[in-house]
């Protein structure tokens, strides 16, 4: 018993002789976590420097883009054929997509050899190679007479500006064929392919390996959003944010970068880790100076490496007693499947001592332990500068979503990876070291290149059919320059019928007469009240005006809740609640007993006999208080103040909100003679000519005129440009079939336009994985506030996302791209609409005054107008496309509703005192 412990301590203590020997010989190849730290900043350093247009050219790393956009969802299905050359064998798949509620894929495939005469001979020879074998399968498959999609995976440097082009770099792996390098290979294959009658491909996609390892992974697990390749060569690319990559136009969404991480380090940034052992296999290899750490990393160069350790220690006398072997002087006699061999747990000291012997060499116990050590030292260095290379990566994927943690998943590939007994754990244990805050599932591919082509066909596939049926949607929201001017000469008819006494009963713009008629001139002074109503929240206003020099208008408010109940109570409710808020308001300002003049905005269209007399033609906007239509709503007003016998107050003028932007411009601006209101609802005013006014007595001067342009295409007359959406709004408002054109351009119903295309998108199965959610169900839900939000060019499509799941909407990235241009083409259509109506109204100004040129200003107000980031530009070059003879001012409004009420009064007042004297 004894002698068994004698033996095993002597055996251990060898062990650990041989260990240390190794260990201090191969000092500078054990990597601490320190160092690795250091080369993880540096890598990340390298991507920034390759993702810059500027800084691309100098980069080691070339953050190829390559052109795909998004991850499998599971929806893919269809028959695809792949090719994957870059190997030292060249494959044809036949892959078939299934989703018949579980997501399969069936694929058979077959290997052809990749003989040294074609890898390195000329390229017409390798494209009619590689498309003799294409044509040799299908017709084995029986498949030459369909047509089907082909994804081409060629694992080798390409600069790509579309998904189904890429012009080759350099080659890299042994291949060395002429007259391909900085030619687009897809083209190549292409030609290859027309010359083969007998079968019919489209070539959709060209692939990277690694980019086919992360999407055959991804079709198994959604969250996979890095590939890595650890095998004869190595690589690895993830889904990067395409605000940050200069190299291609736009920044929607993401793309797949392919680092070439095999050529970091070129730049000498790892010549501090370098040993003599890279530098010689470097300089034997068909690229010195390239690649650097690959050949630090990879398969081809691994049992290459381990060879040089072991020859130049044994001519140290440190191993095999000083004694060499022809083979262990042969470059390329200990491969990596050797490495993997010699490191097994159990069986590995076995395993070194056979291949030692066939390397003709005698191996001692101590040599076959300390070989062993030798190549657990190459391998983990591998594994080490890989964990580091891709702890940048995750470190960057967290910080660009802008996460404390990062869950993620990474597709693994690569005979290394996959047959070396040790280098996936090491590779895992490292990476989860260096990155601490990321949580990562690695997986491993299944026929990662060859599946992976088919993937991304697949995804192409998917994307390109998609894609029309989503355009099939948004055409219906595309307006030409024919549709708009239509509607703008349609515009232009309807203020005429509205303006003439025979056609205003059945007019659809009803062109209100305000009877307001003078805007300021800067001599209106006094204190005046002001009441505001025409939404969810009611105000009352103290205005202090002065004139002269130091003119100015300040004002005092306090704003009041309108609740539900009583917006659709009675009448008499809704005046008494106006009322009880007036009290409040004058307690508040100390100012109950004063008798001050009033000017109350009613933004809700009326008849008016005078400028003090309104009578309601119907309710917009989301109001329904009964016994008000066809009611005198100042009359209600003084009634109110009667009935709770506090105070009384002289109500001089009933303004619409319109009319208020106007006058409040219009005191900045004389040139301003219209008022636009693009918020909630949506409505123009203007000062018309009295002698084009049929229904108002008198021909001289002007009055403004309440459009009440909402109610355009009640008559039918924009039908043809109303979708099945518009439709579906209507129906479902509180008044169905009046103020058409309002349900198109304002901000109360773009929301609703919105969540209605998003739920028949989603039915078809185009987003949000074809799952209604309960959200999404829910009317109202999609206020027009997230379409101003989600269309800010400031806002990444990870903001979006976070929006959309505010709404309760699990987005992926394509998604939020689909929500973001279903939005911008809602509002874009609006902003349109909007302008050919303002370009009617500038236009028929223009020809009132028989001018060449007019010079105006329209002042504006409302939220859609103000807070949407692209509205108001739109709207403006629709203006001036379609009133090119007017040169049009758009001036921004401060509290029309409330400062221009109580100017109106004033200009009544001031107008009222003229008329006296």
């Amino acid at each position: 018993m004894f002698a068994v412990h004698l033996v095993a301590f002597y055996f251990t203590k060898l062990k650990e002789d041989q260990i240390k020997k190794v260990d201090r010989y191969l000092y500078h190849m054990r990597l601490s976590d320190d160092v690795l730290l250091d080369v993880m900043k540096r890598f990340q350093a390298e991507m920034v420097k390759g993702l810059g247009r500027d800084t691309n050219p100098t980069a080691a790393l070339k953050m190829l883009p390559t052109f795909v956009r998004s991850t499998p969802d599971g929806s893919e299905k269809g028959d695809f054929l792949a090719l994957d050359l870059g190997g030292s064998k060249f494959r044809v798949l036949k892959v078939k997509v299934s989703e018949d509620g579980n997501q399969n894929v069936q694929m058979e495939s077959q290997f052809y050899p990749t003989p040294k005469e074609i890898i390195h001979g000329n390229g017409t020879d390798l494209f009619k190679y590689v498309t003799e074998c294409l044509a040799e399968f299908m017709e084995t498959k029986d498949i030459k007479h369909k047509k089907l999609p082909l994804g081409f995976t060629f694992s080798f440097p390409c600069r790509q500006n579309k998904l189904e082009e890429g012009v080759l770099l350099s080659w890299t792996k042994h291949f060395k064929v002429r007259g391909v390098q900085q030619t687009d290979v897809v083209t190549s294959l292409r030609k290859a392919l027309r010359k083969h009658q007998d079968i019919d491909v489209d070539v959709l996609a060209l692939v990277n390996d690694t980019v086919g390892t992360m999407m055959t992974c991804g079709y198994d697990d959604q969250r996979c959003e890095v590939g890595v390749i650890i095998g004869t060569g190595t690589n690895a690319c993830y889904m990067e944010e395409m605000s940050n990559i200069d190299l291609v136009e736009g920044d929607e969404g993401r793309m797949c970068i392919n680092t070439e991480w095999g050529a970091f380090g070129d730049d000498g940034s790892l010549e501090g880790i370098r040993t003599e052992f890279d530098r010689e296999i470097d300089l034997g290899s068909i690229n010195p100076g390239k690649q650097l750490f690959e050949k630090m990393i990879s398969g081809l160069y691994l049992g290459e490496l381990v060879r040089l350790i072991l020859l130049k220690m044994a001519r140290e006398h440190l191993l095999f007693n000083g004694k060499l072997s022809t083979d262990l002087c042969t470059k390329g006699k200990i491969e990596t499947r050797h490495v993997a061999a010699m490191e097994k747990y159990k069986e590995g000291l076995n395993n070194t001592k056979e291949i030692l012997t066939e390397l003709g060499l005698t191996p001692s116990e101590e040599d076959c332990i300390a070989v062993q050590h030798v190549c657990t030292i190459v391998s983990f260095r591998s594994a080490n500068l890989c964990a580091s290379a891709l702890a940048a990566i995750l470190t960057r994927l967290r910080e660009n979503k802008k996460l404390t943690r990062l869950r993620t998943t990474v597709g693994m590939d690569g005979t290394l990876y996959k047959t070396h007994p040790q280098y996936a754990k090491r590779l895992h244990k490292v990476v989860r070291r260096l990155v601490p805050n990321c949580d990562v599932r690695f997986l491993l591919s299944e026929s990662g290149s060859g599946k992976g082509a088919a993937m991304v066909t697949a995804v192409a596939y998917r994307l390109l059919s998609q894609r029309k049926r989503i355009d099939e949607v948004l055409a219906f929201f595309r307006l030409t320059q024919e549709d708009l001017t239509e509607v703008k000469n349609k515009m232009r008819m309807e203020l005429e019928h509205g303006l003439k006494k025979e056609t205003q009963p059945t007019a659809t713009v009803k062109m209100l007469p305000t009877f307001v008629c003078g805007t300021p001139d800067g001599t209106e002074k006094g204190k005046f009240l002001a009441l505001d109503l025409g939404g969810t929240n009611f105000r009352v206003l103290l205005v202090k005006i002065r004139s002269g020099r130091s003119k100015s208008v300040r004002m005092y408010n306090k704003i009041f809740a309108i609740p539900l109940e009583i917006m659709q109570g009675t009448g008499e409710e809704l005046f008494d609640h106006i009322v009880q808020c007036i009290a409040e308001f004058l307690e508040y300002m100390g100012i109950k007993g004063a008798q001050l003049p009033l000017g109350f905005t009613f933004s809700f269209p009326c008849r008016q006999a005078r400028i003090d007399k309104g009578a309601l033609i119907g309710w917009t906007k989301g109001f329904k208080a009964t016994d008000c239509e066809g009611e005198d709503v100042v009359d209600m007003l003084r009634e109110a103040i009667k009935r709770r016998n506090e105070f009384d107050l002289d109500i001089v003028a009933i303004v619409n909100d319109t009319v208020g932007t106007m006058m409040t411009c219009g005191y900045e601006d004389p040139n301003c003679e219209i008022g636009l209101i693009a918020g909630t609802g949506s409505n123009v005013c203007y000062m018309e000519d009295m002698k084009n006014i049929e229904v108002v007595q008198g021909d001289k001067g002007r009055m403004c005129i309440n459009t009440e342009w909402g109610g355009f295409g009640d008559n039918g007359c924009i039908n043809h440009l109303r979708t099945k959406y518009d439709k579906e709004v209507d129906e479902g408002s509180l008044n169905p079939g009046k103020q058409r054109y309002e349900k198109m351009t304002s901000g109360m119903y773009l929301g609703e336009i919105v969540r209605q295309i998003l739920i028949d998108l989603t039915k078809q199965g185009l987003l949000f994985r074809g799952q209604i959610s309960e959200t999404l169900r829910s009317r109202g839900i999609f206020e027009t506030k997230f379409l101003s939000q989600i269309e800010s060019d400031r806002l990444a499509l990870l903001q979006v996302r976070k929006i959309l799941q505010q709404l309760g909407l699990d987005s992926t990235c394509d998604d939020s791209i689909i929500v973001k241009e279903v939005c911008g083409c809602v509002s874009k259509r609006a902003a349109q609409l909007c302008g050919a109506g303002l370009a009617a109204v500038v236009e028929k100004i223009r020809e009132n005054r028989n001018l060449e040129h007019l010079k105006t200003t329209i002042g504006v107000d409302g939220t859609l107008y103000k807070l949407h980031p692209h509205f108001s530009r739109i709207l403006q070059e629709t203006v001036k496309q379609l009133a090119p003879r007017c040169d049009v001012t758009f001036l921004l409004s401060e509290d029309g509703s409330g400062k221009g009420a109580a100017l109106i009064t004033a200009v009544a007042k001031r107008m009222h005192n003229v008329a006296e004297n």
